[in-house]
């Protein structure tokens, strides 16, 4: 048998080796005010992703108009849903990282970080490979892919490791809005949402997030798995379900039908009765509880609707949680050993 090797004495101390779950989302502002709002609007819609217009046209008009005009605006409506522990979209994705904790063994460290705002992804990267991570999963938690979130969290992931001189091995988790799981953890979730209400919905609409129409041209598929996930799960649940894009921001013409313009043709026409889930997003946040729970709310009724419900996202519930175990497992398939 050969003896044990050593490190000389003067060797830095090397952490054991372990493997790390990133979980990613979009990010928040730090706070609910104004200050806050614009510091966060300002890293968001600087991000060449997301707003696609040379940076020398667009920056005199962030700069100029929108950075001194929206936040005071953005910071009423953050808050309308604060929570006490902060921001809905920081407290679900932390408590999503905190239930997954010992879900694949002690080697494997499961955190979280934001694309934009705090914990940034740069941060939470390098205390991974710190804390001995020889291989980290980033898993940026968009069902849907897009360029302007799921490729544009990677971005900053990669970004960083390009400043690392002894780099961790990386994988990235897929899109999975189509993914068997997923849909059952969606059916399960809006239809427990739905056993809870004292009226029966006429129609279930689908919102997702909107994004300009010219990225569908460009080959963006993002308009093609929303439409993917709302048909699967509307062959899941056995009812039709509506599909429509909220939050548009700027002249662009957008992905459609809009939520708002939905909600209100619905009411125009006589339905007085509707729910609506946001099967796009994994965690509630500003775009679903605000904008959706309240402001759809709002417009729906204004129209002539009576019964309106907010189905609430797959968060931190027991269902969400193995949703995200069992997608997250089949990408550590070779890295660990899992019952």
């Amino acid at each position: 048998m050969n003896p044990p090797v050593h490190a000389p004495a003067d060797h830095p101390p090397i952490a054991k080796p372990r493997i790390g779950v990133l979980l990613m989302n979009l990010g928040t502002p730090d706070g609910a005010d104004a200050k806050s709002v614009k510091r966060y609007l300002g890293e968001f819609l600087s991000d060449r992703r997301v707003v696609e217009i040379p940076a020398i046209a667009w920056q005199p008009i962030l700069r100029g108009i929108i950075l001194n005009t929206r936040p005071k605006k953005s910071a009423h409506a953050y808050q309308q849903v604060w929570r006490e522990d902060g921001s809905p979209l920081a407290a679900f994705t932390r408590a999503q990282a905190t239930r997954l904790k010992d879900a694949f063994g002690p080697g494997v460290l499961v955190d979280w970080a934001m694309r934009y705002g705090n914990p940034a992804i740069a941060e939470r990267l390098q205390a991974m490979k710190d804390a001995g991570c020889e291989r980290i999963l980033l898993a940026p938690l968009y069902p849907q892919y897009c360029a302007a979130t799921t490729a544009t969290a990677n971005d900053k992931a990669f970004a960083h490791l390009a400043t690392m001189r002894w780099q961790p091995a990386i994988r990235t988790l897929p899109p999975y809005h189509d993914n068997a799981a997923y849909i059952g953890a969606l059916k399960t979730s809006i239809e427990q949402s739905l056993a809870r209400l004292d009226f029966e919905p006429e129609t279930l609409i689908a919102s997702f997030h909107g994004m300009p129409k010219r990225t569908l041209a460009l080959g963006d598929p993002y308009h093609c798995h929303c439409q993917k996930t709302a048909r699967l799960l509307a062959e899941a649940m056995g009812r039709p379900v509506t599909i429509a894009f909220q939050s548009r921001f700027g002249p662009a013409r957008w992905l459609g039908p809009a939520t708002d313009e939905t909600l209100v043709a619905l009411a125009q026409a006589g339905t007085r009765k509707v729910a609506i889930a946001a099967p796009g997003f994994s965690a509630d946040c500003l775009e679903t509880l605000e904008e959706l729970a309240i402001r759809g709310r709002e417009s729906f009724e204004q129209a002539g609707g009576t019964h309106f419900a907010y189905l609430p996202c797959l968060n931190d519930e027991d269902v969400g949680i193995d949703m995200l175990r069992n997608i997250l497992s089949r990408e550590l398939e070779g890295w660990v050993r899992l019952p």
